[in-house]
């Protein structure tokens, strides 16, 4: 028998949290930063209404239960959004790489507004960058700098908003994932995916060029990927399987595995899974060698040997945390460095483990330590608010 809530979510009595950022089912790890951050608010105070502003309201109702409240902010009017503030007892930004050219502006606009209705400001371990134009770079300086507290993931993070001129103390914590529990990756869910389960698996993640990573040359980094598949299967008689953490990386996975001289020793992952699925995936793999950040997060949450592959300063940032090789850069004409580093990397993680799993224990404490960070705001607000409700009101005549 399943027992109801002693109240219904709508009717929670607790403080209402609103929590923004790129939401919607878009990106495996930004999901998994909102399940971490939701898991946060809702230990802290289970009595508390989350009320998530969602790209897409619909998914975020479906997948993240934890939720209260969704609401839609793009493709709707601005004016319903902004109905919703004056509502809030906080608005939690993030986190996740959201601060960057053409994006912080429109998250921005939204926690200006709300810090004009006078509802407190938290930046929950996000990540800044790049920031070149002069409208990101004059929000970000003037709307951070009147947050209630700003915490980062990652130091390039702080580096870029000293950059920009913002003039404030900023808190350098870790990835809110780093939080993430896994979810059982049946064998069953690996027959569908037609993955092999005998043998070795080297997991392996591609992604989309764009605005986060500028750099990339997709004819390049295709064959270069392909180049580091054929060396593995060959080097552990292993079977490639691609996870797309994004819905454009499958195309670009593709890619990859035509550029194969044995694309029958690969697999693309086809089906929608969670991101806690995902980090349970992990622990049928052998290596992973991958660009995507939260990638490398779930691998070397699991303990597997993983190569990051930083196409960004957030991934360069976590690898040189994790104490992994961090090549500048992905190009072909470092072909030759990757394999070693990768080959290097299958030979000694023996005599590494250890280090690994101790570098995680710390990566993960200070994830915990951005969760205490909103949990005191949240009780500091909690104590005005008390305080305004008990002062005497004058007599009415």
């Amino acid at each position: 028998m399943t027992l109801a809530p002693s109240h219904p979510p709508s009717a929670r009595p607790g403080p209402r949290i609103g929590v923004l950022g790129s939401y919607g089912g878009f990106n495996t790890g930004d999901e998994a930063i909102l399940t971490c951050v939701l898991g946060c608010l809702r230990a802290h105070r289970p009595d508390a209404r989350l009320v998530v502003f969602s790209r897409d309201a619909e998914h975020t109702r479906a997948h993240h239960h934890e939720a209260d409240e969704v609401v839609d902010w793009e493709g709707v009017s601005r004016n319903r959004v902004l109905d919703v503030l004056p509502g809030l007892d906080l608005l939690v930004l993030g986190g996740g790489g959201i601060l960057f050219d053409g994006e912080a502006r429109r998250y921005l606009r939204l926690v200006r507004a709300a810090q004009d209705r006078h509802v407190p400001t938290f930046a929950y371990a996000i990540g800044a960058g790049p920031l070149r134009e002069a409208e990101d770079r004059e929000a970000v300086r003037t709307v951070l700098a009147g947050m209630d507290d700003v915490v980062v993931r990652d130091e390039e993070s702080r580096l870029v908003l000293e950059e920009v001129g913002l003039e404030r103390e900023v808190t350098v914590t870790a990835d809110p994932a780093l939080l993430l529990r896994p979810e059982p990756f049946t064998d069953a869910m690996m027959r569908d995916e037609g993955v092999p389960a005998d043998g070795r698996l080297v997991g392996m993640s591609v992604r989309e060029p764009g605005r986060a990573a500028e750099k990339l040359d997709e004819s390049d980094y295709h064959a270069l990927l392909a180049t580091v598949a054929d060396f593995l299967v060959r080097r552990l008689d292993a079977h490639v399987v691609f996870l797309p953490m994004e819905r454009h990386d499958v195309r670009h996975a593709h890619a990859v595995l035509s550029h194969m001289t044995q694309p029958d020793k690969g697999r693309i992952l086809h089906g929608t899974y969670s991101p806690g699925q995902v980090l349970g995936l992990m622990r049928h793999l052998d290596l992973a060698v991958g660009m995507r950040l939260h990638f490398v997060i779930f691998a070397a949450l699991t303990g597997v040997p993983v190569l990051p592959l930083p196409y960004s300063g957030k991934v360069f940032d976590f690898a040189r945390r994790l104490g992994a090789p961090a090549l500048v850069g992905v190009a072909r004409e470092q072909a030759g460095l990757l394999l070693a580093e990768v080959d290097r990397l299958w030979d000694e993680y023996p005599r590494r483990e250890g280090d690994l799993r101790a570098r995680m224990r710390e990566l993960t404490a200070a994830s915990r330590e951005t969760c205490v960070r909103c949990g005191t705001l949240l009780d500091a607000v909690g104590a005005r608010g008390d305080a305004a409700a008990a002062e005497p009101r004058p007599l009415e005549v």
